[in-house]
């Protein structure tokens, strides 16, 4: 009897490090889109052309400056996916639907309300909040919430739902609305981005129009079920998905007439043909974005294993905690940058906070080059490593219940 214990108790525990073996890639590549996140942040807050210069027009752009923002198209993605691939780890492990529901609906609204207090204000040190901006935190909260209500409904129905939101939202703008209609009105902000003024010289700004994203949480929460599988056969699979959608990628980008608002074109060179190619488009996230940065993330997901221990020891700190880090690093960045405008001679009066400058003056040139750039980021990722890593040892030994909504 003594020896059966001992077997069941060693199998338990085999089980259960395999589990957390599994769940430890989902971490790794969160941390990983997470570095790479705060690179987009602070070219956003203090590249000298962030105001004035898109880094995917390539009638200025650069290919070093182009491809320091394409890089960061992963983030978003990845991190809406593995929300929805976190919420299924939850109702596993949990066992307990009504809890689960109740979480995912509470942590829904406390992202929106953190989105349009907190996060606001650390991107725009605006007081008087006159640009309220819905990004990727509210609507990952928006797919909390919708995600909270459909838990009954079996995973493969919503990742079929999920995916016929990614190969479809694209015809929303071909729907024959009348101009002012209020269908328009009403519909059009879940699925493309827009402005919409207010009260008071207050603007609201769509920038992550829910619906589209959702689809991504919804395939994310569906995949869910594929880290239960053994550790090579998920390999497999994974990198047979990741694969399958760049190749569709491939295809569905080179015939030129669906799956982006943006057709590609021959340019100048061969490089900034490949530019053009590349150039999906985020805002709504379309379909070829979709499948060049999910497929990505199923290669990285694959091997994420297989990484250097250290390097996978690194992200993981950043991963377990993405949360606390996304907020942290945007105030961290934004007090450098008024730090960098001091520096620079800048007047506290000379700075606009009203203007979705962040600060910087409009018409007077600040800010850092590309290669300061890479510098800060760096300095900010290490600045958040010890933070990160105490809070995510603290959240490993204690069960608090407000650790979960941070």
């Amino acid at each position: 009897m003594q020896n059966v214990n001992g077997n069941c108790k060693t199998n338990f525990q085999f089980l259960i490090l395999q589990q957390l073996k599994r769940y430890h890639s989902i971490d790794i590549v969160r941390g990983l889109v997470m570095i790479i996140m705060a690179l987009d942040h602070v070219r956003d807050l203090m590249h000298v052309n962030s105001i004035t210069q898109s880094p995917t027009d390539l009638t200025t752009t650069t290919p070093q400056l182009y491809f320091t923002r394409w890089i960061t198209y992963l983030c978003a993605p990845i991190f809406v996916f593995l929300a929805g691939t976190s919420a299924y780890v939850s109702l596993k492990s949990k066992n307990d639907l009504t809890f689960t529901k109740k979480h995912l609906l509470k942590r829904g609204l406390w992202l929106l309300i953190l989105e349009f207090t907190v996060v606001n204000f650390a991107l725009f040190f605006d007081v008087g909040f006159h640009t309220i901006l819905f990004e990727v935190i509210a609507s990952t909260g928006i797919g909390c919430i919708i995600l909270s209500l459909l838990l009954r409904v079996p995973s493969r129905y919503l990742g079929f739902l999920g995916l016929i939101i990614i190969f479809s939202h694209n015809l929303a703008p071909l729907v024959p609305f009348a101009e002012n209609s209020i269908l328009k009105i009403i519909l059009m902000p879940f699925f493309s981005p827009g402005v919409i003024p207010l009260f008071s010289g207050k603007v609201f700004v769509m920038g992550y129009p829910p619906i589209p994203w959702f689809g991504i949480m919804l395939v994310g929460y569906a995949c869910g079920q594929f880290f239960e599988m053994p550790d090579e056969k998920r390999k497999k699979l994974f990198s047979k998905i990741g694969i399958s959608a760049l190749i569709l990628f491939l295809a569905i980008r080179y015939i030129n007439m669906y799956g982006d608002s943006i057709q590609w074109s021959a340019q100048r060179n061969s490089l900034y043909t490949f530019l053009s190619f590349m150039n999906v488009t985020k805002y709504p996230p379309s379909l070829v974005f979709c499948l060049i940065t999910l497929g990505i993330m199923f290669l990285l997901i694959a091997f994420a294993e297989t990484f250097n221990k250290s390097f996978q020891r690194f992200c993981s700190v950043y991963g377990k905690v993405p949360l606390f880090y996304f907020v942290a690093h945007f105030y961290l960045i934004h007090f450098l940058t008024l730090a960098v405008l001091a520096f620079q001679g800048f007047h506290w009066s000379q700075l606009e906070f009203q203007t979705g400058t962040f600060g910087r003056p409009k018409d007077i040139e600040s800010g850092l080059k590309l290669w300061a750039i890479y510098l800060v980021w760096i300095g900010v990722v290490i600045l958040l490593y010890r933070p990160c890593k105490w809070l995510g040892e603290y959240k490993a030994t204690h069960n608090k219940w407000w650790l979960r909504y941070i």
